[in-house]
């Protein structure tokens, strides 16, 4: 499009503040949703190459952890921080700015020639996708002034980014099985210079309610995460109670109390930690993330354990995921049309109980459980996995002004991105330096914990009833 006379009107930029029409509006959740769409593959499509890049770069299993966490503790500490700059210099700009900054450091982690390289240029990944999951929900809310309309796009938004999780090991086993372990990060290079354009056509701009910056709530924030996730994947080598851990724990608590004070005195901070005395949104923040701790355990545990312990390809070990992928693409749809109609519980007992169904399926696991066993419980978190993002998104951005759209959508993906990382970093602890013969039985209590993970969702679908039974 050379000239503003080439444009079609239905891809016309209207004036701020102008309504979009209905094709408009929903061509604005497509774009948005293909961006989230990549940002979600690449938190998980990486799992299924762990082992691969390991034997490429020479990396163990502690150094693994960190390719995956390097990317979602950065992702989590500039959710918020994001948002809040694209209500401030206009949502579609930042978008677009991320859309950037993630391709070139994808292109760097394809061309990372040693393992240190490969996590700094994850970190940087994550700034760039920090900058598209906050801001992408902000401009779909914001394009969808309806309410019911509103809830069904959300409901879309989560169904879209929680496939791109499930779907992320299967798309990853493929393209390193024909490609190399290097093609997991060669693969967003096309997708985020179409995602420019069809911005650059399609998405207007919006902006929130200006806000300072919070850089002391921002550093501490951050700290705050990496001290968590590191004392995480580095205790098991250090020793629990080594000088250097305890020192960890001291540094993350230290950052989270000064977190918390400064928050409380800002007149504007980075966090409105005020929201957390509603039941209901807190119960919804702590609900993503133990959907995301359940959903990242399962993931590693099943990469590690079938790669290893059982000598599968990375293409036979996504593969073994598909069942998963599938509960969450059928049961995402329907949980945003449940959410719509009836509110979130129902979809919220929904979660809650196949995730525990699916992680108890695997507290025996051992080293010659059969595939029908293994593929049931992955369908079963699957399912649950797919329930339980439209409800707690609804619920959460809900809670919040419209003005404040970006910030909303920061919390609960920070939320999400901190049960990623943790997932991670605990399902690592749990079987680094573990010989293969024995990984299923140290793997044992990671499901474990993934059954915990949903029953704790039964008590997040009780709180909800405290929300309004319709979406706001």
């Amino acid at each position: 499009m050379s000239t503003p006379a080439a444009t079609p009107p239905t891809t016309t930029v209207p004036p701020a503040g102008e309504p979009l029409g209905a094709r408009r509006r929903w061509t604005v959740l497509a774009v948005c949703a293909l961006s989230m769409f990549l940002v979600g593959l690449d938190t998980t499509i990486v799992n299924v190459g762990l082992p691969e890049i390991g034997r490429g770069l020479g990396a163990d299993t502690r150094g693994l952890e960190w390719i995956v966490d390097a990317y979602t503790v950065v992702l989590a500490g500039f959710l918020v921080v994001s948002g809040a700059l694209a209500d401030r210099f206009g949502r579609r700009r930042v978008f677009r700015y991320g859309l950037v900054v993630f391709g070139v450091a994808s292109l760097a982690c394809a061309l990372a020639p040693s393992l240190g390289l490969l996590v700094a240029a994850r970190a940087v990944q994550g700034v760039g996708a920090s900058m598209l999951s906050p801001v992408a929900l902000a401009i779909v809310v914001n394009a969808m002034p309806d309410p019911r309309e509103r809830a069904r796009a959300i409901g879309i938004w989560a169904s879209v980014f929680g496939l791109s999780m499930a779907a992320g090991p299967v798309t990853g086993g493929a393209l390193i099985e024909a490609f190399g372990w290097r093609s997991v990060f060669w693969v967003n290079a096309p997708v985020v210079g179409a995602a420019l354009l069809l911005v650059a056509v399609f998405v207007p701009e919006s902006r929130g309610r200006a806000r300072r910056l919070d850089l002391a709530g921002q550093v501490l924030l951050t700290l705050a995460l990496a001290a968590t996730v590191a004392v995480l994947i580095e205790a098991p080598r250090l020793g629990w109670t080594s000088p250097l851990a305890l020192a960890g724990y001291a540094v993350a608590a230290a950052a989270t109390a000064a977190f918390v004070r400064v928050e409380l005195r800002r007149p504007e901070p980075l966090m409105d930690l005020g929201l957390f005395r509603r039941p209901a949104f807190t119960m919804a923040v702590l609900g993503a993330v133990a959907v995301f701790v359940a959903l990242n355990v399962s993931l590693l545990l099943t990469t590690l354990y079938l790669q290893h312990a059982r000598g599968w390809t990375p293409l036979a070990a996504g593969a073994a995921t598909l069942p998963m992928a599938l509960g969450a693409t059928l049961c995402a749809p329907w949980a945003g049309s449940l959410v719509g109609r009836l509110g979130p519980h129902r979809p919220l007992l929904l979660a809650g109980a196949f995730t525990a169904a699916g992680g108890l399926c695997l507290v025996p696991l051992d080293q010659d459980t059969g595939l029908p066993q293994l593929l049931t419980a992955y369908l079963l978190i699957g399912i649950g996995f797919g329930f339980a993002n439209a409800p707690l998104t609804n619920t959460a951005v809900s809670g919040l002004p419209s003005s404040r759209a970006g910030v909303a959508g920061a919390i609960t993906s920070t939320a999400r991105q901190l049960g990623a990382a943790v997932g991670i970093a605990a399902a690592g602890a749990l079987v680094a330096h573990t010989p293969p013969v024995l990984l299923a039985q140290a793997a044992r209590p990671g499901w474990l914990l993934v059954t915990c993970c949903g029953l704790f969702l039964l008590l997040v679908a009780r709180a909800s009833r405290t929300a309004s039974p319709r979406p706001a």
